[in-house]
């Protein structure tokens, strides 16, 4: 099959619209529902990435996306007790690979609302189990057990886009875009971020655990897959924050950042203890969560929530969270191009970066590098940067 006729373009009005296979046949096969335009460009683009992961990782990867951007990554690490209840996975017994999808989506359980997710294994029943019970809109991945068919078959009352992908399948090696009646051509971004790619260390701290290393691999390659301008924080094998299509670097790093505190803020006892009324779903639940945990909060908008929850919670003090906050440590940021003032830097100290990946080239790096070695920090220029569009 070289052509697939398209639910929609962009829009519902934007129609006809179709796929159409330049060379070959279509390297996919549509086994439910019946996929958009955007469907696909967030099933084609989250694909890359988890097929990258799992190349320069080696181990079993997943993605969150929304609009063509990832709301979250992860490879298939263990979660503790807190994250799983933090992900609302605690009564599932997790395989590598729904731990990775897990991760992913608990990275940013607001954005990943109603998402597209990518897997880069064989799908199994534990991972079709904690799929089934998220709002999203479809799924990628090379195969799919029976079993873990069947299960994602009846979400969304049948209607669910779930995708096979060749994972053999390699594109032609020049891509072409059309905007606007103009047709442009490049060659296509195959180059693949690795651990090759960490021996420029320019700060004086240059003790690289291996940890970092793997988590600025996958902060490289997520940022390869993210709407440019691109900061993302990483901690254990997971995204924790993610900015995405800023026009201001320092405002990319701001909205990672902030993104990253409301992670960890919502691991706090108090925060994992909140006794929901048992009809208030896991969407509410997430949003409710989220306002419980801002700063920016009103007092109006927190006595509004009392109504979700069997008791009126304890609120978290300004102090208490100033001082969880104290716990975040050890994280990685990637950026997908060199930072042009030192502001980025001693914003994410702020959310417990020490490690940074960034292609480097700034006119004005060594002043980014003071600021590293000022808070103790491990950078490393690649020389390649990662822009998406």
């Amino acid at each position: 099959m070289k052509t697939f006729e398209l639910k929609y373009g962009c829009n519902p009005h934007q129609k006809p619209a179709e796929l159409r296979m330049v060379k070959g046949d279509l390297p996919f096969k549509v086994l439910n529902g019946h996929p958009g335009y955007i469907n696909f460009m967030d099933a084609l683009n989250s694909w890359q990435l988890v097929k990258e992961l799992k190349v320069s990782l080696n181990m079993p990867a997943a993605a969150s996306f929304k609009h063509v951007s990832p709301a979250g990554a992860a490879i298939g690490l263990p979660l503790t007790d807190e994250l799983k209840k933090a992900y609302h996975v605690e009564d599932i017994e997790l395989s590598p690979l729904a731990s990775a999808y897990a991760r992913a989506r608990g990275a940013d359980r607001m954005s990943s609302f109603g998402d597209w997710a990518a897997l880069s294994d064989i799908v199994d029943k534990s991972t079709a189990l904690v799929l089934k019970r998220e709002v999203s809109d479809g799924v990628i991945a090379p195969g799919y057990t029976d079993e873990a068919l069947e299960i994602l078959k009846q979400k969304k009352g049948g209607k669910y886009n779930i995708i096979q992908i060749d994972p053999e399948y390699e594109p032609e090696e020049i891509e072409e875009r059309i905007i606007f009646g103009v047709q442009l051509v490049q060659k296509r971004n195959n180059y693949i971020p690795s651990y090759e790619d960490l021996k420029n260390i320019v700060t004086e701290n240059k003790e690289l655990p291996e940890e970092a290393k793997r988590d600025m691999v996958l902060a490289m390659i997520t940022l390869k897959y993210t709407q440019s301008n691109s900061v993302c924080y990483v901690k254990d094998g997971q995204v924790i924050g993610c900015g995405a299509g800023q026009q201001s670097r320092i405002h990319c790093t701001r909205l990672a950042g902030e993104k990253a505190d409301i992670w960890y803020l919502k691991q706090h006892p108090k925060v994992l203890n909140l006794k929901f009324k048992p009809e208030v779903k896991r969407p509410d639940r997430d949003n409710a969560i989220d306002l419980f945990v801002r700063n920016d909060t009103t007092e109006e908008e927190l006595d509004a929530l009392n109504s979700l929850f069997k008791e009126v919670p304890e609120r978290l003090t300004p102090e208490e969270k100033r001082e969880w906050l104290k716990g975040l440590k050890n994280v990685t940021l990637g950026s997908d191009a060199f930072f042009p003032f030192r502001d980025n830097i001693d914003r994410a100290f702020r959310s417990g970066v020490k490690y940074i990946v960034q292609p480097g080239g700034s006119i004005r790096e060594d002043l980014v590098i003071e600021a590293c070695n000022q808070y103790g920090m491990v950078m490393c220029l690649t020389g390649i940067r990662l822009f998406h569009h």
